[in-house]
């Protein structure tokens, strides 16, 4: 997306840029790598956000009532704007991203937050000071968990922060609402609340050096379909107010200051992006087939059952992944029945009888929800979560398959079961199941007598028995995530072995194929609901292997529709056949890459 007048320096506030640096006769253009968070292509005049002096001396306070009062009114003032943020994220990006907002006021009020920080004033301590200590334990907290949707709240806590301390000092945030046209933001980390005052006319594209394309950030630039590189290294101090840049938010890279050749050439990749994103239009209420007319399930991955919409609204089919967990984490205590029967129930209405599959609560010891007094695990990834924590704590469990189950009355809701490692796991929570159905039924609730109970297939060890635990799953959805970080024994976060988390190596696809063909066999519905099923070079494969369902986030839907309708079977069958036989990560890449439509 390339605005009118892009290319021309706009006059800017001190605030937001440093002096443009002039290119000596020497300097050659430079292009920095990051995370492509949000797909186009944009070509404008850098802006750079400087964050507020938020500094501050602690000191002790006598008069602790005047201080809570003085924090309380920090505390409203807060709340008043970002309720304001929410109302224009409404009309200007949708309703499903201005819960990001609604959130940070719930964050906000939350007991455990404002109890902290009271008890501290009451101790002595300044409102300042109570409010980042407070804050960053919780956001430490967070930080600590396993789960990228969890560590998301992070980034929230340390939004919020800025937002109130920037009220008891009386200083402005960041406003990036009266930019120029042909704006690119550059900013250390483009937080909600700022992404909330951006006016998607006047901004082409965002860059920031922390962040990747699960946060936050990045779902708000898909949603307004700005362009987005985050992670480059140093973007703040590389690149200059007032300097032309490109945002290739396809490939993941910002050019600064090109040349005439290099600005024609993005200018012609920018509008073969525009013609191809309006001829995906053309897949909008298409069947998911593929060229030889196999048919598909194309789903949507959600949070929460206001995402449901957004799904539906990007014509996804079903919902693949509904993460229950983030009822639980929203919560002060654990979520009562009915409070989930109701979210479970609006997701199901929502999809209108088409099938909802949700994950059960999927928390553990790398996962410190305050009120479940978990633990800290030497080793989270492998310890107390998930369905083991479940199963041990069986009353907890029930609540939500009870939940379930009545919500089972309204739509096709489906149980899907994490980390399973073993067979005895999954006999286990069927047998809480009959238990829940036969008191609802004395109860007198209503609720589908079949519902399935499926497995998410996600750990080394399910990929090595999927036979066996196929005949006890009524279907099988791969989470590519952490089955390639399990299968690799990589983790991402860690950047000297993230090389090794990519599902293009030969373990991770064997493991991926002998899930698929088990299922396959056994005749039931094998779907996909990782990062990888919207991956087009993957796609395939995966229609090679027989399996049926793709789950997707909502901005992918379309795109993948396309990718499916253009292989037959017989094709993928040959390709698949040349790819198994490679024995290298870049080699199976490569010919994927070579093979692609």
């Amino acid at each position: 997306m390339v605005s009118a007048g892009a290319l021309s320096v706009p006059a800017l506030s001190p605030i937001y840029c440093r002096a443009a640096r002039a290119r000596g006769s020497g300097e050659r253009i430079k292009m920095y790598e990051g995370v492509n968070a949000s797909e186009g292509i944009g070509i404008g005049t850098v802006v750079v956000a400087a964050e507020p002096d938020l500094s501050f001396e602690p000191h002790a306070v006598e008069d602790t009532a005047a201080e809570k009062a003085r924090y309380q009114a920090a505390l409203d003032a807060f709340c008043a704007k970002t309720q304001a943020q929410a109302d224009r994220m409404k009309i200007t990006v949708g309703e499903n991203e201005a819960e990001i907002m609604s959130g940070h006021i719930m964050l906000a009020q939350d007991p455990g937050m404002t109890d902290g920080i009271t008890t501290a004033i009451d101790g002595g301590t300044c409102a300042e000071q109570a409010l980042v200590e407070t804050s960053t334990m919780f956001e430490n907290m967070f930080l600590s968990m396993d789960d990228e949707m969890f560590r998301l709240r992070a980034a929230d806590i340390a939004d919020i922060r800025t937002g109130i301390l920037a009220e008891l000092l009386g200083r402005e945030v960041v406003d990036l609402s009266v930019l120029p046209a042909g704006s690119i933001v550059v900013v250390h980390d483009l937080t909600p609340s700022m992404t909330a005052t951006i006016d998607k006319e006047n901004v082409v594209g965002v860059v920031t050096e922390v962040g990747g394309r699960t946060s936050h950030s990045a779902i708000i630039c898909r949603a307004l379909e700005i362009p987005a590189v985050l992670s480059v290294s140093n973007a703040c101090g590389a690149l200059h107010g007032g300097m032309v840049a490109i945002v290739d938010g396809i490939n993941g890279h910002v050019i600064s200051e090109p040349d005439e050749q290099q600005l024609a050439d993005y200018q012609e990749r920018a509008a073969a992006f525009a013609a191809e994103k309006a001829a995906l239009e053309a897949f909008r209420g298409k069947p998911t087939v593929t060229a030889d007319g196999e048919k598909k399930v194309l789903a949507c991955n959600i949070g929460n059952p206001e995402d449901a919409k957004g799904a539906v609204d990007h014509d996804a089919e079903a919902i693949g992944l509904f993460r229950s967990e983030f009822l639980f984490m929203d919560a002060t205590s654990l979520p009562t029945e009915d409070e989930q029967f109701e979210a479970y129930r609006k997701a199901a209405v929502t999809l209108k009888g088409a099938p909802v599959i949700i994950r059960t609560l999927d928390v553990g010891g790398d996962k410190e929800i305050p009120y479940m007094n978990l633990q800290k695990e030497d080793n989270p990834f492998m310890g107390y979560r998930a369905v083991r924590y479940c199963l041990d704590n069986p009353d907890e469990y029930k609540v939500q398959l009870r939940a379930l189950l009545r919500a089972s009355a309204f739509g096709d809701i489906k149980i899907m079961v994490p980390l399973v490692t073993c067979v005895e796991e999954i006999r286990s929570v069927k047998a809480l199941v009959e238990e829940c159905k036969e008191e609802l039924r004395a109860e007198g609730y209503k609720f589908n007598e079949n519902i399935e109970v499926g497995i998410m297939m996600e750990t080394a060890a399910a990929a090595n028995i999927p036979d066996l635990l196929a005949k006890e799953s009524a279907f099988f959805s791969i989470g590519t995530n952490d089955l390639t970080g399990y299968t690799m024994a990589s983790d991402r976060g860690n950047d000297k072995v993230a090389y090794l988390y990519s599902w293009y190596y030969p373990a991770v696809l064997r493991a991926i194929k002998n899930i698929i063909q088990a299922g396959v066999k056994e005749g039931i519905m094998v779907g996909m609901c990782g990062e990888a099923a919207a991956d087009p070079l993957l796609t395939p494969l995966l229609i090679s292997w027989g399996m049926e369902e793709f789950s997707v986030s909502a901005p992918s839907v379309l795109r993948t529709r396309k990718v499916i309708s253009q292989w037959t079977k017989a094709d993928a069958d040959a390709l698949e056949a040349k790819v198994m036989q490679l024995e290298t990560a870049e080699e199976v890449k490569a010919a994927l890459t070579e093979a692609a439509r």
